[in-house]
């Protein structure tokens, strides 16, 4: 499938790979339970050593995590909590989760791309994410946080669907995102 876009195969897959270290950033657990099922059903293909993602008892633990994140961070209490420990968790995931997209590439090198770009797009949009949270929070008393928290998951599995399914549309989508966050940011400056 991915071969077919005229992209160098490397590059597709860091493109995937960041894609999927984006979406970790919205949701942890949610991008990894989709690549799971993706690489059980021959949809994503993972570099050796990573197949475990794929496996029964990974789906069904992170699918049990899937929902116990969706539903912590519809509480305004739980969500600034889960903020709070989720930064360094959501940024090894995206180092995995890219390390895992990056076939046929040196251990060593698979690593250092993975932990630079995937860690940090991870941990940038975590970021993001948890100060639009502190804004929504500080604007509504937290009774807009279960819709922004609904929004982070819909953003996290649509990302990790197009990840999968059309990586180009999803670098898109991310910069995309990331260029509203930019100018929103700029214009609250002036």
């Amino acid at each position: 499938m991915l071969e077919n876009l005229g992209l160098p195969e490397v590059m597709l897959a860091a493109v995937v790979g960041i894609s999927l270290a984006a979406a970790v950033g919205f949701r942890i657990f949610a991008p990894m339970l989709l690549v799971g099922i993706a690489a059980k059903t021959g949809h994503i293909h993972l570099a050796g050593g990573f197949e475990w993602l794929g496996s029964d008892v990974a789906i069904a633990m992170l699918g049990i995590a899937a929902i116990v994140e969706i539903v912590a961070y519809l509480f305004p209490f739980f969500d600034h909590l889960l903020d709070t420990i989720s930064g360094p968790v959501a940024m090894a995931a995206g180092t995995l989760l890219m390390a895992s997209t990056l076939i046929d590439m040196e251990p060593w090198l698979r690593w250092t791309v993975a932990l630079v770009a995937g860690g940090g797009v991870a941990g940038l949009t975590h970021f993001g994410t948890s100060l639009g949270r502190a804004g929504s929070t500080a604007a509504t008393g937290g009774l807009a946080n279960p819709v922004y928290a609904t929004v982070e998951t819909g953003l996290a599995t649509v990302l990790t669907v197009l990840a999968i399914a059309l990586p180009l549309a999803a670098l898109v989508l991310i910069l995309y995102l990331g260029r509203r966050v930019v100018l929103s940011r700029a214009l609250r400056r002036k």
